[in-house]
C-alpha cells in the first residue's frame, strides 16, 4: 500500500489511532455523495450503515463521530437513571471515557476484575447482579470489550457470558473498538464475532485506518433510542458522507490486511525478547514490554531522538498499524539495541 507523499518519516507506535487516510481513501471521501444525515438524507452515511448492518447480521446501524460517543449512547439507550451496568475494571467504557455513563447518563458502573485473558469470570458476573430490591441499583446491562488490551476473548466465553446475562434479564453490549482485529485473529465472520450481543460498537478509525467514525449496531428500537441520545450528545452531523466514505473504504479494503499488523507486532515482541526485555507475545497488534523504572525517561528521549514516537512507561504499549512497515520494525529494534547495548 503506497504512502502519501507528505506522510511523516517518524515511526509512531503510540496507537493505531494515528493512521492517516491512504490516497485512495481520500479520493473516495472527495467523491462522496452527501446530504443532511440528521434528516437521514446522506446517501453515503446510509450506505455505510446498511453495509455494517449486513456484515454483522444486525438489523440497524447508526454512524457516530467517535467510539466514546457510540458507547455512551449505547449505555444510555440500554439503561435509565439509577440503573447499573456490569463492566471490566480494564474496560475502555469504565476506565478511559471519563465516567461518561455516570456523569451524563446517571448510570452506575459495577466494575469487576478482569482475568489475565481479559475475560470476567462467570461466577463473578453472576454474583454481581443485584437482587430485585429497592435498596439496590437495577442491574440492566453487561458490557464487554473485544479486543481488550489487545487480548482476544474466545467465542465460547462470549457465548457463555451473554447467555448468563440474558438468562438473568440483562441486555448485552460489546465495545468492539478493535473487533476486526479479533475477527482476523480468530478467522471467523462478523456475525459469529457478535453472536449473543444486543448492541455492538465498531470503530473504523483504529486499525481500519479511517480518520474518524464508529458504527453502532442493534435492533430498530434500540437504534431509535440511540439516535435520540446521539442528537442530545451533539453527534448529529450534517454532510457526513465525506467521513462515512472513509469508513466504507476501510471496511472494503483494510480488514484482511490487519493480519500484517499482527505479524509485525509478533516480530517486534520477538526482537525485544531477544534483547533481554520481557515482552508478552501479542495476539493482535499491541505489544506490552516491561521497562525498568530508571530507564523509562532515557528510553523515551532516545526513541524520540531517532524519530520513534512511543509512550514509554514501566509497562510500555507499542502498537502496529497500517502506517508501520517491516522496515520500521527493523529500525525500532536497532534503536532499542543501541540504547540497551551502547
Amino acid at each position: 500500500m503506497s504512502r502519501e507523499p507528505d506522510r511523516p518519516t517518524t515511526i509512531d507506535l503510540r496507537s493505531d489511532t494515528v493512521t492517516r487516510p491512504v490516497p485512495a481513501m481520500r479520493a473516495a471521501m472527495a467523491a462522496a455523495a452527501v446530504g443532511d444525515d440528521v434528516y437521514g438524507d446522506d446517501p453515503t452515511v446510509n450506505r455505510l450503515e446498511a453495509l455494517a448492518a449486513e456484515r454483522f447480521g444486525l438489523a440497524r446501524a447508526l454512524y457516530f463521530p467517535t467510539g466514546t460517543m457510540s458507547n455512551l449512547a449505547a449505555l444510555m439507550a440500554h439503561c435509565g437513571r439509577g440503573d447499573e451496568y456490569l463492566v471490566g475494571q480494564e474496560a475502555h467504557t469504565y476506565r478511559y471515557e471519563q465516567g461518561g455513563a455516570a456523569v451524563l447518563g446517571s448510570i452506575q458502573p459495577q466494575p469487576l476484575e478482569n482475568e489475565s485473558d481479559g475475560s470476567i469470570a462467570l461466577e463473578r458476573l453472576s454474583n454481581a447482579i443485584k437482587p430485585d430490591d429497592l435498596h439496590f441499583a437495577r442491574t440492566r446491562l453487561l458490557a464487554l470489550e473485544n479486543t481488550i488490551g489487545g487480548r482476544v476473548l474466545a467465542p465460547a466465553y462470549l457465548e457463555a457470558a451473554t447467555g448468563l446475562a440474558h438468562a438473568r434479564g440483562l441486555a448485552t453490549h460489546l465495545d468492539g473498538a478493535r473487533l476486526y482485529n479479533a475477527i482476523v485473529h480468530l478467522g471467523i465472520c462478523e456475525t459469529a464475532a457478535v453472536r449473543g450481543f444486543d448492541s455492538v460498537s465498531v470503530c473504523l478509525s483504529k486499525g481500519l485506518g479511517a480518520p474518524v467514525g464508529t458504527v453502532l449496531l442493534g435492533d430498530p428500537d434500540f437504534i431509535a433510542r440511540a439516535r435520540r441520545w446521539r442528537k442530545a450528545l451533539g453527534g448529529g452531523m450534517r454532510q457526513a458522507g465525506m467521513l462515512a466514505a472513509a469508513g466504507i473504504y476501510a471496511l472494503e479494503h483494510h480488514v484482511e490486511r490487519l493480519a500484517d499488523d499482527h505479524q509485525l507486532a509478533a516480530a517486534l515482541a520477538d526482537g525485544l525478547r531477544a534483547l533481554g526485555l520481557h515482552a508478552a507475545t501479542p495476539q493482535t497488534n499491541i505489544v506490552y514490554v516491561d521497562i525498568p523504572a530508571q530507564r523509562v525517561g532515557p528510553l523515551q528521549r532516545h526513541l524520540q531522538s531517532h524519530g520513534i514516537l512511543a509512550t514509554v512507561t514501566q509497562r510500555t504499549r507499542l502498537v502496529t498499524h497500517l502506517d508501520v512497515s517491516s522496515a520500521d520494525i527493523d529500525k525500532t529494534l536497532r534503536v532499542f539495541t543501541e540504547f540497551l547495548y551502547p
